[in-house]
């Protein structure tokens, strides 16, 4: 009979207690005992949501402190030198080091954060690991062993989540000296084998080994690699269940089906035509276990498809046969029956984490017992459920479609090149040389919390929360001033996510109250769900910037999402193309744009920090991606006026393989993330001699220390050696809403220090 199993749950919780116990604990409002008491009542939570929901073997070490990646370098021995202690084993203070920066008092003396980048191409952060030539691994982090035992003392059947020894080297990078990090795949796999003998004392019978770059253009010494490693770990105890997911095989689906362990799963969802061809190529005696539910997606399976897959596969496989979601469920919200404000249609269309463990062990059952009228019952509902949706009349709206047929080529391009246009703006605009601005918000106070919250539920009129948010905006604009910032922004006050505030204002979007899932960190965002064409009613933003600039007479940058990052960080529909959704997305937005523009905004900047996160993991998709995604921001950009300066913010990512699209979206201003990478990034934009504008973030906004004027105008020299100061700007890494308001105020300072400094420098040469 298939087995049903899940390869990751949710770990924040259904009312985001991770995140507020850690967010807690980093201010010393808990002591370390309090922190690790909720992680133990989430886990024993969520294993037992994820069995009453129909789920047999069940996921540990999935659960995190702060992200995966970052446990498996506390696990490896993986701890660069800046947050070693002189004595002791690192703790749960060196991980959120290693996350998070440390201060001149804190532990370390002071260290700046990881590089963090997103995990393939989904919107979650993880904490890049960093390698030295002479690299050593050592097995000195338990966490993983303390939860087996806990599971199992609550009776639970147990599968142990790895990432494998391939994938954790891959997702790193080389420090100091130049050398390959293949290299150190012979020392790490010894780490690999301690972990399993350790597990298989604890009568662990299957391990689950992640090797996502599996779904990836591997290079053959990689692809070899593979084979070695598996090769000697095979000899280590244990039933191993090589996990892929986010993409197909193809060229490596022999190698995976060839790998020398017991079992393999593969992503029936992202690349269901791999299906066949798995059957063919497997070994008789391995497990091949099926990902027919979307674990990064929000709506019901279509069961009888899924069924009818099923059903191939067991003819071929039997007992062989094991079902789950496609990836973990890390991307998807806990509980769909938290939602008490969607309205029933909508709800119904829909399934969370738990949900989606319930349609794995529905479609086992039907495996099982096809016949049970209850099984029967609820295919026939789910029939019915996808019939609704797909005649539904609030998906398709007429209006919508005769617009995006009236698009010309046209409406995608600006009226003159760059080096006309930067001339006009230069003009208008009278910035100094190495002008100064931040990425958008700033904190999100508990003043501002506190006031949306009473205006939501009716506690004080729009009148009242209106002049709540202008008192802030009016703040906000004093503090820039203050320090002497020479491009202002409103501070998004009114804000409370830069997707979710948008799609609120767009007819398409619905919402819900608990959907959060973890983007890093004690980080949540609770995306918006698309579910029908998509247009805009009325401004969206124009009165709060039309105040913001009322208030000051320097230059106020209109802040907006762009389409793709609308799309991206959204719950899209799955019944039309996304590169549809993004031309509906730009129409919108592209009418906010030209409506700031009228009411005298010079500055408009359209965010698109999920650009490259959309790219396809294999290349052969990657032009086709590029194309739709550049479109899309020119078309929501390009109606405006030559002098109107139009900006764009991406964040960690790396840039060099799409540099020329980012050059083709032909925004006159480009913000990125590159202080965590030491101004690494800025190389691709070297290379490629960017001909716009750039301004490369100068300090981390994620982390809580204060960088000195030292570090950031080291920094920003880096910059200048890179990109002509004339074509250079400064500002931080992204968006301050994040952080409180002394450390914004000494941050900024120190910036604006350091760029006086650095334009004296310039001046005298």
């Amino acid at each position: 009979m298939a087995l049903t199993h899940n390869l990751g749950f949710p770990r924040i919780g259904r009312d985001r207690e991770l995140k507020k116990a850690l967010e807690a604990y980093w201010k010393g409002d808990i002591d370390q005992a309090a922190l690790l008491e909720v992680g133990r009542r989430l886990r024993a939570e969520h294993w037992h949501l994820q069995q009453q929901a129909g789920i047999e073997l069940l996921p540990v070490g999935d659960f995190a402190w702060y992200d995966q990646v970052l446990t498996h370098s506390l696990t490896f021995g993986v701890i660069p030198e800046r947050f070693q202690r002189h004595a002791g084993t690192p703790d749960l203070d060196t991980l959120f080091g290693m996350a998070r920066g440390v201060s001149q008092s804190g532990c370390c003396g002071g260290a700046h954060a990881e590089e963090m980048t997103k995990w393939f191409d989904t919107n979650y952060h993880y904490l890049v690991p960093e390698f030295s030539a002479d690299q050593q691994f050592a097995l000195n982090w338990e966490q993983l062993f303390d939860e087996v035992t806990e599971a199992q003392a609550l009776g639970y059947r147990v599968k142990p989540v790895l990432i494998g020894p391939l994938s954790y080297l891959w997702l790193g990078k080389e420090k100091g000296s130049p050398f390959n990090r293949l290299a150190l795949l012979e020392r790490l796999l010894p780490v690999y084998g301690e972990i399993l003998q350790r597990l298989a004392e604890q009568n662990v019978e299957w391990v689950q080994i992640d090797e996502p770059i599996l779904s990836l253009d591997l290079p053959q010494d990689w692809k070899n690699a593979f084979e070695r490693a598996y090769n000697l770990l095979q000899k280590e105890p244990c039933k191993k269940l090589v996990a892929s997911y986010f993409a197909g095989l193809e060229e490596n689906l022999g190698l995976a089906a060839g790998l020398p362990v017991d079992g393999l799963h593969i992503d029936l969802v992202r690349a269901p035509e791999q299906f066949p061809a798995i059957l063919d190529r497997l070994p008789a005696y391995k497990v091949l276990s099926l990902g027919l539910v979307n674990g990064r997606n929000v709506w019901r399976t279509d069961l009888q498809q899924a069924l009818t897959v099923l059903q191939q596969a067991e003819e071929r496989l039997g007992p062989r046969l094991w079902l789950a979601p496609s990836c973990s469920l890390l991307h998807c919200p806990v509980d769909l029956q938290r939602e008490d404000q969607l309205d029933d249609e909508l709800k119904s269309w829909l399934a969370f984490a738990v949900q989606k463990c319930e349609e794995v062990a529905l479609l086992a059952r039907a495996l099982r017992q096809p016949e049970c009228p209850e099984v029967q019952s609820a295919l026939a509902q789910n029939r019915a459920l996808q019939a609704s949706r797909a005649a539904s009349p609030r998906i398709h709206k007429p209006q919508v479609q005769a617009r995006l047929a009236a698009i010309t080529p046209a409406d995608s391009r600006r009226q003159s090149p760059f080096a006309m246009r930067s001339a006009q703006q230069r003009a208008r605009l009278d910035l100094p040389p190495l002008p100064t601005t931040t990425i958008g918000s700033f904190p999100q106070t508990p003043a501002i919390r506190l006031a949306r919250q009473a205006f939501k539920a009716g506690r004080i009129s729009a009148a009242e929360y209106t002049e709540a948010m202008h008192s802030e905006i009016r703040h906000a604009v004093a503090v820039q001033e203050q320090l002497g910032l020479d491009v202002l922004v409103h501070g998004e006050a009114e804000r409370n996510d830069m997707v979710e505030y948008f799609a609120e204002q767009l007819d398409g979007y619905a919402f819900t109250r608990y959907g959060w899932v973890q983007s890093y960190g004690s980080r949540c965002v609770k995306p918006a769900i698309i579910y029908g064409d998509l247009s805009r009613p009325q401004p969206m933003t124009l009165d709060w910037i039309r105040f913001a600039q009322s208030c000051t007479d320097k230059p106020m940058k209109g802040m907006l999402t762009g389409p793709v990052t609308m799309l991206m960080w959204s719950f899209s529909r799955d019944d039309i193309p996304r590169e549809q959704q993004a031309r509906q997305l730009a129409l919108a937005i592209r009418d906010e744009v030209v409506d700031l523009e009228a009411a005298g905004i010079g500055i408009i900047q359209i965010d698109e920090a999920a650009f490259r996160e959309g790219l396809p993991l294999r290349r052969a998709g990657w032009q086709a991606y590029l194309d739709w995604a550049t479109e899309a921001f020119r078309l929501t950009a390009s109606g405006v006026r030559d002098e109107t300066q139009i900006h764009t913010h991406m964040c960690y990512s790396e840039f060099n393989d799409v540099i020329e699209s980012i050059a083709a979206m032909d925004a006159d201003v480009i913000t990125i993330e590159t202080s965590r990478s030491d101004m690494e990034l800025l190389q691709a934009f070297e290379r490629f001699d960017y001909p716009n504008e750039i301004g490369p973030g100068v300090y981390d906004i994620h982390s809580p220390r204060v960088p000195a004027v030292e570090d950031m105008l080291r920094l920003l020299r880096k910059a200048a050696e890179r990109i002509a100061p004339e074509r250079l700007w400064v500002n931080p890494d992204c968006g301050l809403k994040t952080r409180g308001w002394e450390e914004t105020r000494a941050a900024l300072g120190n910036m604006l220090e350091a760029t006086r400094q650095l334009r004296g420098e310039l001046v005298q040469e």
